[in-house]
């Protein structure tokens, strides 16, 4: 009976806990709405072009660290796919989800969507661009999503130096944040 009961506590306490870490997950990533009457960032001037269109409201902003992936064809470095883990927070406490090639975006929770790049900008010439892309699918806890903006870039460039061989894959580290919106009055 009594390692009955310590299995249930323990199980009692995960799910607690659980709950707990998703419950600040939530919490911070609506606490971290920036400015704006739809929620968005403030952008550089460079950078107005990837703007949410009007009509779109911040949802909710994840952080990403992983990688992006090249292969060398021989001649230069085509992309890949991107490869990371989303986070609450930007000491990466709380995975959320993943993304990857697509690009994709994957809650943990349930659901993703699927986007489309409509435009970018460059306001760091050694990090890949900040985007606006937006959602071709979408289901889930994702599914209100509308339009995804990666700002806030470090690294994720491609090599400068060819390669050693073709077909030689290359693993490039960078971070970024998400701003994902939905449709808003």
């Amino acid at each position: 009976m009594k390692t009955l009961l310590k299995g249930k506590f323990r199980s009692g306490a995960a799910a607690a806990l659980l709950g707990a870490g998703l419950y600040l997950a939530f919490a911070s990533v609506l606490a971290v709405r920036a400015k704006g009457d739809n929620g968005a960032p403030d952008l550089p001037p460079v950078c107005e072009n990837i703007e949410a269109p009007a009509g779109n409201k911040l949802a909710f902003r994840v952080y990403a660290v992983g990688e992006q992936r090249y292969r060398w064809n021989g001649a230069s470095w085509d992309f890949v796919e991107p490869v990371a883990t989303l986070y609450t927070d930007a000491k990466y406490n709380v995975k959320v989800g993943i993304h990857y090639a697509g690009p994709t975006w994957e809650s943990i929770l349930g659901g993703k969507v699927v986007a489309t790049r409509v435009d970018g900008c460059s306001p760091d010439p050694a990090s890949i661009p900040w985007l606006l892309l937006q959602a071709t699918s979408a289901d889930g806890v994702l599914s209100s999503v509308t339009y995804i903006q990666r700002l806030n870039t470090k690294g994720g460039l491609a090599p400068t130096a060819p390669g050693s061989s073709t077909g030689v894959m290359a693993e490039i580290p960078y971070t970024t944040e998400y701003y994902f919106y939905r449709a808003g009055n």
